[in-house]
């Protein structure tokens, strides 16, 4: 692809995170990615290209091996004119939202990666004439931790995202906390599922959007107010749902509809697209922990009903929520049993600086990075090799407990699905999909520290401000306690 050639006007502002920028462009299925840093930090072109290259690596030789060759698109840097970046820049910078603002777009090395815009399917190098929908699911961290090291034992009974919604919620980051449970979504249990992705529908937050033709048509930009708009929602959606049927408005189009979406966000979650043995490897079984999370709407609604057994049908191993728990699932120690591992490599690097490079700390991220991760072993032998390769895996497991998954859906005629494109069947109709995952940046050595604090915050909030007053076994003692009460009488 010959950028230089292209006009910056067919390029779009497509979204951005905390070290990079993203842009789209208008007639072929690419993207390109620049990094940003703060308007003082300078870094060189070589610093810069080093980056980039670390992150191409990092999706060739790790996350492909735990994910498969089709899940996984890494990419490749291109250096490009200067001018056509800084021209670029001035046409997207009034498209970023504000609080993206204070890093600025890398303009100066000329390097960026590109990649595959994953909000198309990702059989075609081109745009198609034909309609296409993609939904991005941030899915987040799918078990309850089993570590015999947590010291809270809350944290066995309700997973980190519910917890650390009512956190979110008292600073002010959402306004309401979502019903939406990823202890449900990666249980297999179709019915738990459904529950799972209804919630997020309702609560998007920034764990899911929809896109049509690459644009946003549903879910939360950044941390602004989202407005959960079903009716809205179905009007972009019935074309593909219902082409040609009498349904045109009124709630129980609205809701046929978002059921429909529901049921293929399904099938093609479940399914398999990748022939390869990645996920394969050996981890901890999700049996060895609780199958289920305390707090989740639907299990609580089980209990409501006299039922107490949450059903978990497991996940298909070719499938990528499969993959994706495997990846979580190295995080074998929680963070509270990682954090003092961590400390044990920190004093070893303040003793002999000179060795984080053989450490492979910062790279490179090569097949000998990777063949490192396998060891499985639990047993601390006060080794720094075993604290390191603890602390490689935190690092893994993290990565994809953040990590994106996009369904990207066309509907397509009987004839035109064949074995070489997999399909899922709606009632009116059957789409052609393809599911990729994507932020799959390794997470900062650096942060770690930031996580066990942030452990604890989340954990000591919710046991101060929630539990009391949700648990129904202390509710239902202040109630025996209340109904039992004897007054005596002077006689």
């Amino acid at each position: 692809m010959e950028v230089e050639k292209m006009d910056e006007n067919e390029w779009k502002y497509h979204g951005e995170g905390n070290q990079s920028l993203v842009v789209s462009h208008c007639q072929r299925c690419v993207v390109l990615r620049f990094l940003k840093f703060p308007p003082n930090q300078n870094k060189t072109s070589e610093e810069i290209l080093h980056h980039l290259q670390n992150i191409v690596d990092f999706g060739k030789h790790v996350m492909k091996q735990f994910f498969g060759e089709n899940y996984v698109h890494h990419g490749e840097i291109i250096q490009l004119p200067l001018d056509f970046v800084r021209q670029l820049c001035l046409k997207i910078q009034p498209e970023r939202p504000e609080s993206r603002c204070d890093k600025d777009m890398d303009t100066l090395s000329g390097y960026a990666m590109c990649l595959p815009n994953l909000t198309r399917l990702q059989t075609y190098r081109f745009v198609e004439p034909r309609p296409i929908l993609c939904i991005e699911i941030k899915p987040k961290c799918g078990f309850i931790p089993f570590s015999s090291h947590v010291s809270q034992e809350i944290k066995h009974k309700v997973c980190r995202y519910c917890m650390h919604q009512h956190l979110k919620v008292a600073n002010g980051k959402w306004k309401r906390p979502s019903k939406y449970c990823p202890v449900d979504l990666f249980s297999g249990n179709k019915q738990r599922m459904h529950f799972a992705l209804k919630s997020l529908l309702q609560e998007a937050q920034n764990n899911l959007k929809i896109f049509k033709n690459g644009e946003l048509i549903y879910g939360c930009k950044d941390d602004q107010e989202c407005s959960s708009d079903w009716n809205e929602l179905a009007r972009h959606l019935k074309p593909f749902f219902f082409p040609s049927n009498g349904l045109v408005s009124g709630p129980h189009c609205t809701r046929t509809i978002v059921k429909e979406l529901i049921h293929v966000i399904t099938l093609t979650l479940l399914s398999s697209t990748d022939a390869c043995r990645a996920g394969d490897m050996k981890t901890v079984p999700v049996s060895q922990g609780r199958s289920y999370c305390e707090a989740s709407a639907f299990n609580k609604e089980l209990v409501r009903n006299g039922k107490h057994k949450l059903e978990s049908s497991g996940l298909p191993r070719g499938c990528l929520l499969y993959k994706t728990l495997q990846a979580q699932m190295l995080d074998m120690l929680d963070i509270e049993g990682l954090y003092p591992l961590y400390n044990r490599v920190e004093q070893y690097l303040e003793e002999f600086p000179e060795e984080r490079s053989t450490l492979q700390i910062d790279g490179p991220y090569n097949e000998a990075f990777y063949e490192k991760l396998l060891d499985l072993s639990t047993e601390d032998d006060g080794t720094i090799a075993f604290a390191l390769t603890k602390v490689q895996q935190y690092r893994i497991a993290m990565t994809a407990k953040d990590c994106s998954i996009m369904i990207a859906l066309s509907p397509c005629l009987q004839d035109e699905c064949s074995e070489q494109r997999p399909a899922v069947i709606a009632s009116k109709t059957r789409f052609t999909f393809s599911v990729s995952v994507l932020d799959l940046d390794l997470k900062p050595y650096e942060s770690i520290p930031h996580q066990y604090k942030l452990d604890g915050k989340i954990v000591n909030y919710y046991l101060k401000n929630i539990q009391a007053k949700d648990d129904p076994v202390m509710s239902g003692l202040f109630k025996e306690n209340e109904d039992c009460t004897l007054v005596l009488h002077k006689v």
